[in-house]
């Protein structure tokens, strides 16, 4: 890894922007849920700030993926494909609408490991969240991955079995829903809704679920099998990349006294595509 990557870590950025209730109605939608647009002091759900401080990045400013051009804030990694391998959270302070709120990034690290495949960089961001009056609501470590795009015959990533569930979900994925969420946070990478691109450019088989996506569908089943529950913690890691050419399950069983969550997302084959731990209060 070129040294000047490391000269990165440190560097910080601040956005701002204001909890409106439309963003959490489309998102509804989005989930199937039922739609109304929130009230003022209507509860935030976890990770649903990522609806807000959405990155606004001209046109004439992305990269051939849909991504900004790179040397900005994160770092010019010179791998061209970039992926979000995971997220940690703490929660403080519930975020509701109507509050004005501010997000504080800051470069934590980056490191080059070698992989099964070629060199792989992580870049980990942490990002503190909170209102503009000084309350903090909650702090996300992001943790981005950045490789070689695959050779022909490469092997996917070994499969690991989950486990067998307390609760389960099914969920079909589509154009629409991809589109939609993709919208909904301002993401243009290409791989979620351009199919020649995903399938002619980066060799996947199908339009790849958002991580982000798959994380949220899995708080949606937490929040089904437990309603009114608070989240003191929660943390995901992304196994295997999730397509639209199939089904996937969301699953959780309880551990312990039931504090503890672990959940999953699976494909028909029953192999991870994400693990979590959810720590309730």
């Amino acid at each position: 890894m070129a040294m000047d990557l490391k000269s990165w870590i440190g560097r910080s950025e601040t956005a701002e922007d204001v909890v409106t209730p439309t963003p959490y109605a489309a998102l509804c939608a989005t989930l199937d849920r039922p739609v109304e647009r929130p009230k003022p002091g209507t509860e935030l759900p976890p990770l649903w700030h990522w609806l807000y401080f959405l990155p606004l990045a001209r046109r004439s400013e992305l990269g051939p993926d849909g991504h900004p051009h790179r040397g900005g804030f994160l770092p010019p990694v010179p791998l061209p494909r970039r992926m979000w391998a995971g997220s940690q959270f703490e929660f403080h302070e519930a975020l509701r609408v109507g509050d004005a709120i501010r997000r504080v990034s800051t470069i934590e690290d980056v490191t080059e490991k070698p992989g099964r495949n070629g060199p792989l960089v992580f870049v980990r961001v942490r990002h503190e969240v909170g209102r503009q009056d000084g309350a903090h609501a909650l702090t996300e470590f992001h943790d981005i991955v950045y490789r070689e795009m695959p050779q022909p015959g490469e092997a996917p990533p070994p499969a690991q079995p989950a486990p067998a569930p307390a609760f389960e979900r099914e969920w079909v994925p589509d154009d629409v829903l991809l589109f939609r969420y993709s919208a909904l946070t301002f993401n243009g990478h290409r791989i979620h809704y351009d199919r020649r691109y995903v399938t002619q450019e980066e060799g996947y088989p199908g339009l790849v679920v958002h991580g982000p996506l798959l994380a949220t569908l899995l708080l949606e089943l937490l929040h089904e099998q437990r309603p009114g529950s608070k989240l003191a913690h929660f943390e995901f890691r992304a196994m295997r990349p999730t397509f639209d050419t199939q089904p996937f399950y969301t699953g959780g069983a309880p551990r312990g006294d039931g504090r503890e969550i672990d959940l999953w997302a699976r494909d028909p084959q029953g192999a991870l595509a994400m693990k979590a731990v959810a720590t309730l209060r």
